[in-house]
């Protein structure tokens, strides 16, 4: 049986904050710093009023955090500016604060990392590391150019990660159009297998939240 990851407790996060000498505010800090996230976003934040497109209790439920130690993925899709990344930048903050270890990464900027690990053979050890964090967010996969070598590498990570830990991504595409740009229809169609075996899938179809206002 995959090994799913363990909720952590508020113990278990003070005893890790003063073994390295930190307050827990600090630690947390650190921890978030460490996730590259590119900003704070908050769920609280989010204008859930001017995003009919968006369940908020849907988000609420997601908020409770049970999908990490269920190594259950989260995928949004949906067109440019409705809120995708803010969502799912929110639920890794939310992550962070409660103790799990996180990372945001753009989706062209993971793939250009597995292309430069074939040059030093560091393909495995790449994957080792990212197999390891609980909640791995990746964004704007859709956006892309990607070469075949980079989406072996990228389902090398999936597979490493199905059932053992949660993968929150970001999208425009919806499933039936990733071969597209991940190119091998056969190893895309194993991958969402896996992906969406355990996974919550939130279209987003409302309006964009990066429209200016009228005078």
């Amino acid at each position: 049986m995959p090994r799913t990851t363990r909720p952590p407790t508020a113990s278990s996060f003070s005893d890790c904050c003063k073994r390295n000498g930190m307050t827990a505010e600090k630690c947390l800090q650190y921890r978030i710093q460490q996730a590259r996230l590119p900003e704070q976003w908050t769920l609280e934040s989010f204008p859930f009023k001017k995003q009919p497109g968006v369940s908020r209790r849907q988000i609420q439920e997601l908020a409770e955090l049970e999908f990490i130690p269920r190594a259950e993925n989260i995928v949004f899709i949906g067109p440019t500016g409705v809120g995708k990344t803010g969502l799912a930048s929110g639920l890794l903050l939310k992550a962070l604060q409660n103790g799990y270890r996180g990372l945001f990464i753009k989706a062209q900027d993971l793939l250009d990392e597995m292309y430069a690990s074939l040059a030093d053979r560091s393909s495995r050890k790449l994957i080792k590391r990212l197999a390891r964090v609980d909640a791995l967010l990746i964004d704007e996969l859709g956006y892309v150019n990607v070469r075949p070598e980079q989406t072996n590498i990228f389902f090398k990570l999936m597979e490493e990660r199905y059932g053992r830990k949660a993968t929150i991504l970001t999208t425009n595409l919806d499933y039936n159009q990733w071969h597209n740009i991940l190119a091998n229809k056969d190893l895309v169609n194993a991958m969402l297998s896996r992906l969406r075996h355990r996974c919550h899938t939130i279209r987003i179809e409302g309006p964009s939240l990066r429209e200016p206002q009228s005078e």
